[in-house]
């Protein structure tokens, strides 16, 4: 096109052959420019491409995929008819990736110093001398906490969100023209999320690197990109400026991606968006988002619409996208049903937990005393009523996990004690347990594919609980499965299948289904919905509230995504350093938080709005272990009031009935100043 343009994509399909060797297209006719300096976000859900043409754009084809039609071009360089040296010779340096998983892109026995310093010799012009300083501004730049220590790390000593920076890091190190980032904040907390993208967006407005940022974070993509691609079923469906995309979207799927968007100001679910894409080589010859579209007519399902352009500009692949753009702004979603929590009975009881993963010697345990150390997670308490959904949030190891992990039994507490309908259960392990312990309390973890085991189908998978706690017969296991299948809106069809042959949505309704099959009373939910296009989530969201009602389950619900804890969750604790800061009712927590903390929480969140701008701090730095006395927020804290933060821990202070904070300054005066602060 002109010449500021760096990637140039022209008629580009790729696909690969089935068994019958009819060939099935991923992608489809796509028509992409990328100028020096623009940041295009590639938005859409799961299978619709957005991977596979960042991919191709840096020449990289997986078996069995190949190019049916077009092609792709670097500075005007075809990069399918580049050798595998040139390649070589622009990937890292001119042209970088940051892939969604940062194990893809460390090796795993090289210390995190040296792999940086390995990028910087082959893609930089930075001297052998100058690569250990470089090293560390890279890592701070990523806002990693004492860079000195973590260059000696190795990457399986790294939380997943601190793995991510570092993989953002290598990215740098090579200042390239053009970065591709195919989901590289998925895993980071929301503080962190917030400036790995203020970094990335001043990168891009000091250098004029050109990105293009695969996400399904639509947050994100309002942070950070100027332009939107919306794609769907291989194919671009919208392309226009974020804030034409995002504010007043003319194609129904862009519209029905931001309406299953959970928002931080509402509690409610959000809508879920019916049925799934269309499987590759089944489009038909209408257009792809047809059976799913509300406003689909005749012609819509004979006759594929063109990417046309707008008045305003913008690319639409769609016969009504004039009618969409007069539609208003859907509205809030479903209100989540509150009648069901019982206030009179306490389903589990947390009292002063504390957890290390410190092993304890040989001498501790002769003497029968506890290691020498700063506990991981302590002083818990909290009271979990029958019915209700409690959210337990915070960043990147500030303990949630630990302390579900610990109430089912996965690893032992240190002191404290778990009481569950009245009785303690025991510290050390599931083992000593019972069986109806066991039914009762549910775990489902963040990632189906590391609970789901891939040689079983899906009928295996189910029949497993109901044979350890039912005892039933064949029969009464695939009467018992279907019917839990049918609840999770799958369908008996699916218990012949394999974890394999699942979308990653499936497999979490599988997951779900295993949980729910225990008839259990409390279910604890890891991060279930992070790994999930929004879609899917809000798929899920619904799947679990409409469960809750029919079981009468009480829910624990840990996430680092502030807007879905707010659809769910009746409470909320708020946890910094393994160590409770504020708990209380989600709708006060949200519309005025108490704690500095929360505040600083609430300030990071990203809303799929261009004009919301994040409230950080610049030298707001994630702590890599709790503070041994004093409060444990002391060193971050945008309120500090002196020595007593240091010296002592924080009092609790009731806000109300059922809101409480621990800190120093007056709940009052805090309260005042975040009202000043919000006007």
């Amino acid at each position: 096109m002109g010449n500021k343009s760096l990637i140039e994509i022209r008629d580009l399909s790729i696909g690969f052959s089935n068994l019958a060797k009819q060939l099935l297209p991923i992608l489809r006719n796509i028509d992409l420019t990328i100028e020096a300096g623009e940041t295009v976000g590639l938005v859409g859900e799961s299978g619709s491409g957005k991977s596979t043409l960042a991919l191709a754009m840096m020449g990289y084809l997986g078996n069995p995929l190949k190019v049916l039609t077009g092609s792709t071009s670097f500075r005007n360089q075809s990069t399918f008819d580049l050798s595998a040296r040139e390649l070589e010779q622009i990937r890292g340096g001119e042209l970088a990736l940051i892939p969604q998983n940062a194990g893809q892109a460390l090796t795993p026995t090289q210390r995190i110093g040296r792999q940086i310093s390995e990028s910087l010799k082959l893609h930089s012009k930075v001297s052998e001398v100058d690569r250990p300083a470089r090293v560390l501004e890279l890592l701070t730049q990523v806002r990693l906490p004492d860079p000195t220590t973590l260059v000696d790390r190795y990457p399986h000593e790294l939380s997943g969100g601190q793995q991510q920076r570092v993989a953002v890091a290598m990215a740098l190190a090579g200042e390239p023209d053009a970065l591709l980032l195919d989901e590289p904040t998925t895993g980071l907390d929301v503080t962190t999320q917030a400036h790995v993208l203020e970094l990335l967006r001043d990168l891009a407005k000091e250098t004029g690197t050109a990105m293009v940022y695969v996400s399904h974070d639509l947050g994100a993509i309002a942070r950070v990109c100027d332009r939107v691609v919306v794609m769907y079923a291989g194919e671009i469906v919208l392309d226009g400026s974020v804030r034409q995309v995002l504010l007043k979207p003319v194609h129904p799927y862009a519209r029905s991606l931001l309406a299953s968007i959970p928002k931080l100001r509402e509690a409610s679910l959000p809508a879920a968006l019916d049925g799934r894409p269309p499987a590759a080589g089944d489009v038909g010859k209408g257009c792809a988002f047809v059976e799913r579209c509300k406003m689909a007519e005749d012609r819509c399902a004979l006759e594929r619409p063109l990417l046309q352009f707008t008045k305003a500009g913008e690319r639409v692949r769609c016969h009504l996208f004039e009618k969409v753009e007069k539609l208003a702004a859907s509205g809030p979603g479903s209100a989540v049903d509150r009648s069901l929590i019982s206030h009179a009975t306490e389903v589990l009881a947390l009292d002063n937990i504390a957890i290390s993963y410190t092993t304890r010697g040989l001498w501790d345990q002769i003497l029968g005393r506890q290691p020498n150390d700063t506990p991981t997670v302590d002083d818990i308490s909290i009271v979990i009523h029958k019915g209700e959904t409690i959210g337990l949030v915070g960043e990147s190891g500030s303990g949630k996990s630990t302390i579900l992990k610990a109430i089912a039994g996965l690893i032992p507490t240190r002191n404290g004690r778990i009481i569950y309908n009245g009785n303690e259960l025991l510290k050390a392990s599931v083992d000593q347990r019972s069986n109806d312990q066991l039914r009762r309390i549910q775990l489902i973890f963040q990632n189906p594919d590391d609970s789901l085991n891939p040689r079983q189908t899906v009928a295996e998978i189910l029949a497993q609980p109901l044979r350890l706690y039912f005892g039933l017969s064949n029969q009464e296991l695939h009467d018992r499965s279907v019917e839990i299948l049918e609840r999770v809106r799958l369908g008996g069809h699916y218990l012949d299948r394999l974890p394999s042959q699942l979308s990653g949505g499936e497999k979490q309704r599988v997951a779900v289904a295993r949980a729910f099959i225990a008839e259990p009373e409390l279910v604890l939910c890891d991060e279930v919905t992070s790994a999930l296009d929004v879609s899917v989530q809000a798929a899920v969201l619904e799947l679990l509230n409409r469960l809750q009602r029919e079981f009468g389950t009480t829910y624990i619900f840990v996430s680092h995504d502030l807007a879905v804890v707010r659809a769910l969750a009746d409470r909320v604790a708020l946890l910094y350093q393994g160590r409770l800061c504020e708990i209380g009712p989600a709708a006060d927590v949200y519309s005025l938080p108490s704690h500095p903390y929360t505040e600083v929480l609430l300030g990071a969140v990203l809303e799929p709005d261009p004009d919301s701008v994040p409230v950080l701090s610049a030298d707001d730095i994630v702590e890599l272990s709790p503070m041994p006395v004093g409060c444990a927020f002391q060193r971050r804290c945008p309120r500090r009031v002196g020595d007593i933060c240091e010296t002592k821990t924080p009092p609790w202070q009731q806000v109300d009935d059922e809101h409480l904070i621990r800190c120093h300054i007056p709940h009052i005066e805090l309260r005042e100043l975040q009202m000043g602060r919000a006007n």
